[in-house]
């Protein structure tokens, strides 16, 4: 009685998000790879195109690529936001933000951005892309939104993720074995091939799925921490409770003190950055507005992750170093949130978690799929009616 009211509960929510679970997974799985396809794709926008570049040349001042990167931009939008990298054969990437609504579903407000890429050795600005047309910021709207609009999208994507962790969950309820014996345990955790071809798509759908429900549930879980911050303070909150150790100590130490030219707090703190981490994968900066009283430089210092970084914070008045934030001295909350992204992209433990994730999230693309055809396979025949003569 209990599987036969999970087995209705299972069918009707595969039937009702299934479109959009499938969009969701399809997306997911190209964008796992998003920061190895977007050097590939656009070479001229991310690599440095000059084919002599000194390694002993040194980058242009920040403020002067700033201005560089506003001349190139309409009058009413600024730079806010710097992405840059230590390699020498890496164009930095100058960043604008824009609100717009006027082609948005419901009236809703999307945020898309400018991104100007400039050869820092010299100034050359090698392409100036509109996000709003480009395919990957398309496809991550897509996954976020499914192009409806921040508020409505992000609310049917959520809603339909908690739908499919249930779906999930029921899957695997309708996967229990009543008994274990090995030849049940065995057709329930391999595909056989060699069966008729409504069997084999009902053995993809029930045996891929169990294959996949734990991770899948990670990464549902992962992209709802992303839609909900309360979810993100909850979790930080339960696993620094349940934590032993207590570290999360941001202070700076002696050797780390440090004071730079408030009136150059923008070039100096990146110059200081720089010199701390040569072999880091990327900064950021943000612009902050002059009423901001710190000036931040977040150093990611491996390739792929944003879970491992260093985050210097500057006085803007007195150019001191006042607060280290470094991701191997946060409590164990605060690591689990810092390695969000990484869960849920798959790039925790670089490319073989990458292609798992990519795995994964094919599965889940295909399980609406075989879902729908086993529905259809299942329905009551109807009887043909015996015509008299």
């Amino acid at each position: 009685m209990i599987k036969k009211s999970v087995l209705w509960l299972h069918k009707w929510l595969g039937l009702i998000i299934g479109l959009i679970i499938f969009i969701i997974s399809v997306t997911g799985c190209i964008y796992v790879f998003y920061d190895d396809l977007k050097t590939t794709i656009y070479p001229e926008r991310y690599s440095i195109q000059d084919r002599v570049m000194p390694a002993s040349m040194q980058a242009l001042p920040l403020t002067e690529l700033i201005t560089i990167a506003n001349n190139h931009l309409p009058k009413n939008e600024k730079i806010t936001r710097v992405d840059l990298y230590p390699a020498k054969n890496r164009t930095w990437v100058f960043r604008a933000n824009k609100t717009d609504k006027s082609k948005i579903l419901y009236n809703e407000y999307t945020v898309y951005y400018k991104r100007v890429f400039i050869n820092p050795y010299n100034g050359k600005v090698q392409f100036v892309e509109n996000t709003k047309y480009e395919f990957f910021q398309v496809l991550l709207q897509l996954h976020q939104t499914l192009l409806l609009g921040s508020k409505v999208g992000k609310t049917i994507v959520s809603v339909s993720t908690i739908l499919f962790m249930i779906l999930t969950i029921s899957g695997v309820v309708l996967w229990w074995p009543k008994k274990w014996k090995k030849k049940l345990v065995k057709k329930a955790i391999w595909v056989d091939f060699s069966v008729k071809w409504k069997r084999l798509v009902y053995d993809l759908h029930n045996v891929l799925g169990f294959q996949t429900f734990l991770l899948a549930l990670i990464i549902a879980y992962t992209g709802l921490i992303f839609a909900f911050p309360g979810l993100k303070k909850s979790t930080i909150q339960f696993f620094n409770t349940v934590s032993i150790s207590s570290k999360n100590n941001n202070s700076v130490q002696s050797s780390d003190k440090i004071i730079l030219q408030p009136s150059n707090i923008l070039n100096q703190s990146l110059t200081y950055a720089l010199s701390k981490h040569p072999t880091a994968d990327m900064m950021s900066i943000r612009l902050r507005d002059e009423e901001e009283k710190e000036q931040d430089v977040q150093v990611r210092l491996e390739k792929g992750k944003t879970s491992v970084f260093k985050w210097y914070y500057f006085d803007k008045s007195s150019g001191e170093l006042t607060n280290l934030k470094s991701s191997k001295d946060q409590n164990l909350g605060n690591q689990i949130a810092d390695m969000n992204y990484d869960l849920h992209t798959g790039g925790i433990w670089g490319y073989p978690t990458k292609i798992l994730a990519f795995i994964v999230s094919f599965i889940c693309a295909s399980l609406p799929v075989t879902g729908a055809i086993v529905w259809w396979n299942k329905r009551p025949k109807k009887k043909k009616k015996k015509i008299i003569i």
